[in-house]
């Protein structure tokens, strides 16, 4: 955890005479800030990752997760294989899976989590994102 300490200079109280001075006081505050949680890949994701690229026969494959412009709420999730690792993207793993987030799409994805589900709506990757305001009904698109 970093503890941050600022200070500022402000006007602590106006004498009312009339060759009138300002007093200045100095106030602190503290602010506390802590590393952002890396986004989650659940084993229920990493295993379906893992058959997705056995069935390709291709290792290097790796699964990547993006946030584009649209969708109802105003931004979408996207994903899609790729065995290109950028330099500048980030690199989860679990489990011998892996899942990769460009820069851009990290910052809208930090503490997320990323799962894989089968139900009544289908079977599908999912992104559980605490900094999403709100969510369209299907959770594909988000705002924040």
């Amino acid at each position: 955890m970093v503890i941050v300490f600022t200070a500022k200079l402000r006007p602590a109280w106006v004498d009312s005479q009339p060759c009138s001075s300002i007093h200045y006081g100095i106030f602190m505050s503290v602010v506390e800030s802590q590393e952002p949680t890396v986004l989650t890949l659940t084993d229920n994701a990493a295993a379906k990752i893992k058959s997705l690229v056995a069935e390709e026969g291709n290792d290097k494959l790796k699964l990547r997760v993006f946030v584009t412009g649209g969708g109802c709420s105003g931004f979408q999730y996207g994903f899609s294989f790729d065995e290109e690792v950028n330099d500048d993207d980030t690199v989860i793993s679990n489990k011998g899976a892996g899942l990769m987030i460009d820069p851009l799409s990290y910052q809208y994805l930090v503490g997320a989590r990323v799962d894989y589900l089968e139900g009544l709506e289908g079977a599908r990757f999912v992104v559980n994102n605490p900094m999403a305001a709100t969510t369209c009904g299907c959770g594909a698109s988000f705002s924040v």
